[in-house]
């Protein structure tokens, strides 16, 4: 029984970790990602100030900036697929420790160098040029940060767990989007507007450093997961593989099967990128350019819809360990599509009760949270150890490049171009409609299920 506690379960013959390092991992794991949404969110938060500095020459703003500006964040979402590619073959090939070692650097790095660039004022159109190739290395550190993360995380989960273990992963997503939210509140309390404005915004990014170099000292000291070393000391054990006698069983077939993978989990995940995006990180704008609400108002707002995000994530992620992720996650995507329109009419409602309406948000963050808690587990659990980080980062990549990367750009646009203040809630109810379709093809068994070698 002792091979138990160090390896390997005698019932499945499931490479495990003891609990010690199954912590360990998760902690490494989660804090780059913590500090990847923590990013994501604060540029979000501050996005009108940021089109106003970089993406306006007169420094007034505007819609037309705030369009430019969410193309800029659009774009670094469409180089998190190629990140996830070259991070993932890395990672696939070298191991977990070090692709994972390389993100964090990237994204402090970029972090950091954005909280210090010139603004238009000062360099002209070099300004916003700089602060698009900043995000473009953001992009590609995000996108070898999802695969490492959950690989790390469900490779090393002891057995029945790890739809609660890669919740962490989404779990630290709402931390960072909190932290982000509280850091920006907590300036827009303690700093007059004017400030705000002139320096307050570029705090949050240099905050990064420190939180950089904390993280990069728990991944220098992690261990590769039990799933990897197993897998490549069976790779150096095989001997040279026979030729091909015949045409029967065609080479590409493994390559065949992880792109078909790669597409339907990013079908799966659609949903949950688009109304994650919508209620957690748009909102904010939203309610600023359309619904006139103040910056402080639509703060709150994003406050409570992430509060209802945290508050269901771990929980999802545990109840899919006893009931499946199919359920779990269908219910989170049926209930988005049904709530989508109402959560937006008691926002644009100016009679409505105050209660009321932070009750609508932090509801809307829960059913994301259905979807997000699940999600790791669900993904990891789609691949083999061989492509796993590849191929996980590819389909979360992919489904964020297109429904989450480009929910503000096409939100903003469309409700300019439109006068429609629903457009936030059509592209809810769509995308986690398709999103329920592929969901209901998951096996009911998974999570029972060892991980694909």
């Amino acid at each position: 029984m002792k091979r138990q506690a160090t390896g390997v379960t005698e019932a499945t013959g499931t490479v495990t970790a003891p609990p010690p390092r199954s912590r360990r991992a998760l902690v490494a794991g989660s804090v780059g990602n913590f500090i990847e949404w923590y990013e994501f969110g604060v540029y979000g938060y501050f996005a009108t100030i940021i089109a106003a500095h970089f993406f306006s020459p007169g420094g007034e703003g505007g819609a037309e900036a705030l369009v430019r500006t969410y193309a800029s964040f659009a774009l670094a979402f469409f180089f998190r697929p190629l990140g996830a590619a070259l991070f993932g073959r890395f990672g696939d090939r070298a191991g977990r420790r070090p692709a994972l070692v390389l993100a964090v650097l990237l994204m402090t790095g970029a972090t950091t160098l954005i909280g210090l660039l010139p603004t238009y004022a000062t360099l002209g159109a070099t300004a916003p040029w700089l602060l698009t190739l900043l995000r473009v290395v953001q992009g590609l550190s995000a996108g070898g940060e999802f695969g490492g993360a959950v690989s790390v995380m469900t490779e090393f989960a002891p057995p029945g767990r790890r739809g609660l273990y890669g919740a962490w992963q989404s779990f630290t997503v709402a931390l960072g989007l909190l932290g982000g939210a509280g850091v920006a509140a907590l300036l827009a309390a303690l700093l007059s507007s004017g400030q705000l404005h002139a320096w307050g915004w570029r705090l949050p990014f240099l905050l990064t450093l420190p939180m950089g170099l904390a993280a990069l000292w728990l991944r220098l000291r992690l261990e590769e997961t039990p799933s990897f070393r197993g897998e490549r000391r069976g790779a150096d054990a095989s001997p040279a593989a026979p030729p091909v006698a015949s045409p029967a069983a065609p080479p590409v077939a493994p390559a065949r099967e992880a792109v078909r993978a790669v597409a339907l989990g990013a079908g799966r995940l659609m949903g949950w990128s688009a109304a994650g995006y919508t209620f957690l990180v748009v909102l904010p704008s939203y309610l600023q350019t359309t619904l006139n609400a103040t910056f402080q108002q639509a703060l709150t707002a994003t406050v409570l819809a992430n509060l209802g995000f945290a508050a269901a994530i771990l929980p999802a992620g545990a109840l899919s360990d006893r009931v499946g992720r199919r359920t779990v996650m269908v219910a989170g995507a049926v209930l988005a599509v049904l709530l989508a329109f109402p959560l937006l009419d008691l926002l644009q409602d100016p009679a409505a009760p105050t209660a009321a309406k932070g009750l609508a948000v932090v509801a809307a963050g829960a059913v994301v949270g259905l979807m997000a808690g699940p999600g790791p587990a669900m993904l990891a659990e789609m691949f083999r150890t061989h492509v796993r980080y590849t191929g996980l980062g590819l389909a979360y990549a992919l489904s964020n490049a297109v429904f989450s990367g480009c929910a503000g750009l096409l939100i903003t646009e469309a409700v300019e171009r439109t006068g429609d203040i629903d457009i936030p809630a059509y592209y809810v109810a769509a995308t986690c409609a398709v999103s329920a379709l592929a969901l209901a093809t998951l096996r009911g068994d998974d999570h029972r299920r060892a991980l694909r070698d």
